[in-house]
């Protein structure tokens, strides 16, 4: 099984480079950033002891194709993907703080509300609402970026009085975040799927905020199929589900949380086979293009061959 599970890098300019749950990124001259999507997974804050193969290549195209179709909505850091597994993009100074946008009550938001909660982030949620119902409009719930651990809830107010991020750059981002979201819900409905909750990152660089990271792939974002929403809504019923949610739950199935205590389970070549089908399935339906799987029995001589004639590209420019 051909897996990219860790990359050891040295790029000309290269300055340092940040190894992720999943992806590795090389700083070259402080200009610009090299990312690379490796096959590593990561559920539970941990990443599972083996790679799935084309699971980088899968986000790494997925990403890439969203951030060119919202060109025309904000900047983003994306310059070229020289390799099927590798985006390189403009370095910019990232925020601290991660943009969660949500159109449907679920996930961590809908244990909340369960609980009682009719607050999220500073955002009020009306009452007598169901699971996996739709909020009367998107809702931003960001997050406080944590290099460890988990990420923390925070409203918009404490983000800009603990000076996190300006109250004029928070608007640009909120204002960016609200238009891609709804570029992301307008591309999944033609594919008979609903864009329920995502991720977005941003950056500034010369003055201007930028998109930056990866945006909607199934490891930022979770996508319900539209055909059957209301039904199962109605019943109360489980909804079918595009997110690499179905990792979750084979850990949860197999007694692992990441909880003290636990043994992570096995993950058999089988197993790491059949998640690795699920992701082609995801971006297959996600884009409606046939996913072509990059060839070579080397990834990473691959990957550091192309990387470097599109550096070398670069320079003389």
């Amino acid at each position: 099984m051909k897996a990219l599970t860790n990359t050891d890098f040295h790029f000309e300019g290269q300055k340092s480079v940040y190894h992720g749950k999943v992806r590795d990124v090389y700083n070259i001259n402080d200009d610009l950033l090299v990312m690379v999507a490796t096959d590593r997974i990561s559920a539970f804050d941990v990443v599972l002891p083996k790679g799935i193969p084309y699971k980088g290549q899968v986000l790494n195209q997925l990403a890439a194709k969203f951030l060119d179709t919202t060109t025309d909505i904000c900047p983003n850091w994306k310059l070229a993907t020289p390799d099927p597994m590798v985006t390189v993009g403009l370095r910019c100074e990232g925020f601290r703080v991660e943009m969660i946008v949500r159109a449907i009550l679920t996930g961590s938001a809908w244990r909340e509300y369960k609980k009682g909660c009719r607050e999220l982030c500073g955002v009020k949620l009306p009452e007598g609402m169901k699971e996996n119902e739709r909020f009367p409009e998107p809702i931003i719930t960001p997050t406080t970026k944590a290099d460890e651990g988990h990420d923390m809830n925070i409203s918009r107010e404490e983000i800009i009085a603990q000076g996190l991020v300006s109250k004029e750059d928070y608007e640009v981002m909120e204002s960016y975040a609200k238009k891609i979201f709804a570029r992301g819900q307008q591309i999944a409905q033609k594919q008979g799927l609903i864009l329920v909750d995502t991720k977005y990152e941003f950056g500034k660089r010369d003055g201007k905020v930028y998109l930056i990271d990866e945006i909607h792939t199934p490891d930022s974002s979770r996508y319900f199929y539209a055909e059957g929403y209301e039904e199962k809504l109605a019943k109360g019923e489980p909804q079918r589900q595009l997110s690499k949610e179905f990792v979750r739950q084979w850990l949860i199935d197999h007694d692992f949380m990441n909880e003290p205590g636990q043994v992570m389970p096995e993950i058999t070549d089988e197993y790491a086979q059949s998640v690795s089908d699920r992701y082609i399935e995801l971006f297959e339906h996600i884009t409606g293009e046939r996913f072509e799987k990059a060839e070579g029995d080397n990834l990473a001589e691959r990957i550091e061959k192309n990387v470097r004639a599109y550096l070398k590209t670069r320079k003389s420019i």
